[in-house]
């Protein structure tokens, strides 16, 4: 591979180091026919050196690229626990998500902040417009674009009704772009576009809460209220406050607000509610399909081949380029290979990179379209069983891997 050129700072230098060789990916090796891991180093324009580490994924590889998350998604693990409880020969940290020292934090630290779908079923809403990791399934290229979510609830009496969320505190949208009267909480001003890290309000909701949340719903305040529905729909019980026993194999639908009055008018036993989930990307097309998966974070790095941060979609103000930091990204190539990287940062022997330096590189490495995931002390990427990069924390110190909410992980089919 030739040496990374960075935009904004002239040409990059000669890489000054050897290039390792791929830890694996021929047939019969440590991992499967169309896999291999490497790690390599860069310079960049001025002369500051980069570690990455890379995963690279042939459409020919007979394994399965999907994003999966821990015992229960109100909590963390680390990407290593991950990868070995589902036996997968790599994966690397995923989306952002609530954590216990954030100002805005809803008090479940794990829980995802935008679009989370697995194998077909919408699991967290998006953050609408942002952008998002598409793995339509086996034989479908993974791609990149922007993702808006949409639910919708029928009554047994008939009754329609928008679902505002699911597997998240009613009321409380943090990264904001959600639907309907969510308000900026910082000013109270209406607000449906992404706001990384910021909190936005809604008095009346009804969020729903599946198994994958827990085995409880969050307590409600007084006056909330929640329908318990079994495993077809139908419902089997309205307490109030909220708050409760999840079924196995079922779900619950708890309201606040305008919510409470919806529930207790409409969710009475008999015929079960219906629920209608729409994911949609950029041009509007359906992706929600039995067998895609969709993991949400931002801002896009390349678009087409060319730099594109789309950093105001995605809710993040001012230039969020500069900083250089240790990143998590993901990117395809045009012939469907896809490519996970973690670029190390904060140390003396690499000094991270910022958005437009990743895409440089990433480009580099083949990727045509990249899109950048959580990074800083998250960033991880772990091959089979081993850690692959080198986590730093927040002053620069060597870490532990840093527990995260899901993992985008390669499991051998």
């Amino acid at each position: 591979m030739t040496a990374a050129g960075c935009t904004g700072r002239g040409p990059a230098r000669r890489d000054d180091s050897p290039r390792p060789a791929p830890s694996a990916g021929a047939c019969g090796q440590t991992l499967p026919c169309g896999v291999a891991a490497e790690r390599i180093s860069r310079r960049l324009a001025d002369g500051a050196r980069v570690l990455i580490s890379t995963v690279t994924v042939r459409p020919s590889a007979r394994v399965t690229v999907k994003p999966v998350f821990g015992d229960h998604l109100a909590t963390t693990e680390s990407v290593g626990r991950t990868a070995r409880r589902e036996r997968a020969v790599a994966a690397v940290n995923g989306s952002f998500f609530d954590t216990a020292d954030s100002a805005v934090s809803s008090g479940y630290p794990g829980d995802p902040l935008g679009v989370l779908a697995i194998d077909g079923r919408l699991i967290s809403e998006a953050a609408n417009g942002r952008t998002a990791l598409i793995l339509p399934g086996p034989g479908a290229r993974p791609r990149i674009d922007e993702v808006r979510s949409a639910m919708w609830l029928t009554a047994p009496d008939g009754a329609v009704r928008a679902l505002d969320g699911v597997n998240r505190v009613p009321g409380r949208i943090v990264g904001c772009g959600g639907t309907g009267g969510d308000r900026l909480a910082r000013s109270g001003l209406p607000e449906q576009r992404p706001r990384h890290n910021q909190l936005c309000l809604d008095d009346s909701e009804i969020v729903a809460f599946t198994p994958e949340w827990g085995a409880h719903s969050p307590p409600g305040a007084p006056g909330s209220a929640e329908a318990v529905l079994d495993a077809d729909g139908r419902v089997t019980a309205l307490r109030s406050p909220a708050g409760g026993e999840i079924p196995r194999s079922g779900s619950t639908l708890t309201g606040v607000g305008e919510g409470v009055d919806w529930l207790r008018a409409h969710a009475r036993q008999g015929p079960p509610f219906g629920r209608r989930t729409s994911v949609t990307d950029g041009g509007g097309r359906n992706i929600l399909t039995p067998e895609a998966s969709v993991l949400g974070a931002g801002p896009a790095l390349l678009r087409g081949g060319a730099t594109w941060i789309n950093g105001a979609a995605n809710g993040f103000t001012g230039d969020t380029s500069t900083e250089r930091q240790p990143r998590t990204v993901v990117g395809t190539k045009a012939d469907g290979t896809l490519i996970l990287a973690v670029f190390d940062g904060r140390g003396p022997d690499s000094a991270g990179v910022t958005l437009r330096e990743a895409a440089a590189l990433l480009r580099d490495l083949g990727a045509v379209d990249a899109l950048n995931l959580d990074g800083g002390g998250s960033s991880t990427m772990v091959v089979n069983g081993r850690l692959h990069n080198r986590p730093r924390g927040a002053e620069g110190a060597p870490v532990r891997e840093r527990a995260v909410a899901d993992a985008l992980v390669v499991l051998q089919r």
